[in-house]
């Protein structure tokens, strides 16, 4: 009791092209390539591709997790809160640190900047250094420990006009 309207539903528009149909239309390939016609070749093929030589262990490397880089990984997070802190004390030391009074407005536009720069250098610190050491990460490790190192945001930590 079912109209057709009912099964439209579950058809597709272009179910009755001829070339949908299995078997009705030789595969087409790229130049160059070619599809083995015996089970045998396929073996062959397969074995050829898949055996490693002899002389190499195999290792699962889905089975061993990356302990290395699964504890890097976790560092790297620690350090990227260590410098979002240190851009929020620094943030917080330059409120604190009282502007000098000066009649110059070259110097007092230039104490502003070098407060705004104080600001944001642990973010560009931390960014170039990731950026510019991509693929050596001992060598980023080390940088990032030297950010640490230079860029503690002493105005907070020691309070006032430090």
């Amino acid at each position: 009791m079912t109209s057709n309207r009912d099964n439209d539903a579950l058809s597709w528009g272009g179910d009755d092209d001829p070339t949908l149909t299995p078997g009705s239309v030789e595969p087409q390939l790229v130049e160059g390539w070619s599809i083995p016609h015996s089970t045998e070749q396929v073996e062959n093929t397969h074995a050829a591709v898949t055996e490693p030589d002899a002389e190499e262990p195999r290792t699962s490397d889905a089975a061993a997790p990356d302990f290395a880089g699964s504890a890097a990984l976790v560092f790297m997070g620690i350090l990227a809160g260590v410098y979002l802190l240190y851009t929020i004390g620094w943030f917080i030391g330059a409120g604190r640190i009282v502007t000098p009074a000066s009649t110059d407005p070259v110097a007092t536009f230039m104490f502003s900047l070098g407060t705004w720069l104080a600001v944001a250098a642990p973010i560009v610190w931390f960014a170039t250094s990731f950026w510019l050491t991509n693929d050596r990460p001992r060598l980023r490790l080390t940088w990032l420990l030297i950010g640490v190192v230079v860029l503690a945001p002493l105005p907070l930590l020691l309070g006032g006009n430090a």
